[in-house]
């Protein structure tokens, strides 16, 4: 596997780690590092549980293997996610992958915080709703080896989810959160907690970008200052990946 920029990497296909217990609450709670919880994140939500999520922080954070996730979009850009397991610098990369192949652009990074110009609730909406499913007859939700192996990412709700932590949209419309809730629950959340997530990550997200001085507008090629900032427990991205602490879920 070639990616522009991580030539000399060891990166490897992620998209089979999709159907693995555990992804969705590492992926997505490292959303919790930026700033205070109202309440404590649980892998529970996602219809996981704390065994299942360390078990599969080991694969996800190993240095000696970089998990990408292929987003690919048949009408425009598509994006690439790459977990960057440097040693001691552990980060998530979300790309841009022009349609012609050119060239690819880095949207956001995600280290304990967060910088670059990130997604808007649009361009999020437009990847993640870009190609059909490989098989007609799938519902949105049923991701099989087979669709995740040799095309990139084709579930529209494991694309949404997925590059979901990009968002940088001070204002997302009213629907974002029946949106995030129908995604959750698609890939095996309960109802129950399908809705604490969703608002919980919408949140941080949206608050990320109202509250945060130093955030500018992607589409004025603005960029988030570097700024550290310490979230609830031990489920903050940068505890989790400074030498995978084990957490009392």
């Amino acid at each position: 596997m070639l990616i522009e920029g991580y030539d000399a990497d060891p990166v490897v296909p992620g998209e089979p780690l999709l159907l693995r217990p555990g992804f969705w609450s590492n992926h997505l709670l490292a959303v919790c590092g930026e700033g205070e919880c109202a309440g404590r994140p649980v892998p529970e939500w996602f219809g996981e549980d704390g065994a299942d999520a360390d078990v599969l922080s080991e694969v996800l954070f190993d240095p000696g293997r970089w998990p990408v996730f292929r987003v690919p979009a048949a009408d425009g850009p598509g994006a690439v996610v790459v977990y960057r397991n440097l040693d001691g610098e552990y980060g998530t990369d979300y790309l841009l992958t022009h349609p012609d192949g050119s060239r690819v652009e880095r949207i956001a990074d995600r280290d304990g915080y967060s910088s670059g110009r990130g997604l808007t609730w649009h361009e999020l909406i437009r990847i993640a709703d870009g190609p059909p499913l490989v098989d007609e007859g799938l519902q949105d939700g049923d991701v099989r080896d087979e669709d995740v192996q040799d095309e990139g990412v084709q579930d529209e709700a494991a694309r949404f989810l997925l590059l979901l932590p990009a968002l940088v949209d001070p204002d997302p419309p009213e629907a974002a959160s029946a949106r995030l809730v129908d995604a959750l629950v698609a890939v095996g959340a309960p109802h129950d907690g399908a809705r604490p997530a969703a608002e919980h990550l919408l949140a941080h997200l949206a608050g990320r970008s109202r509250h945060d001085p130093a955030w500018a507008s992607p589409l004025s090629g603005g960029r988030k200052d570097r700024a550290g900032c310490e979230g609830h427990g031990t489920l903050c991205r940068g505890a989790r990946m400074a030498g995978h602490v084990k957490r009392s879920w």
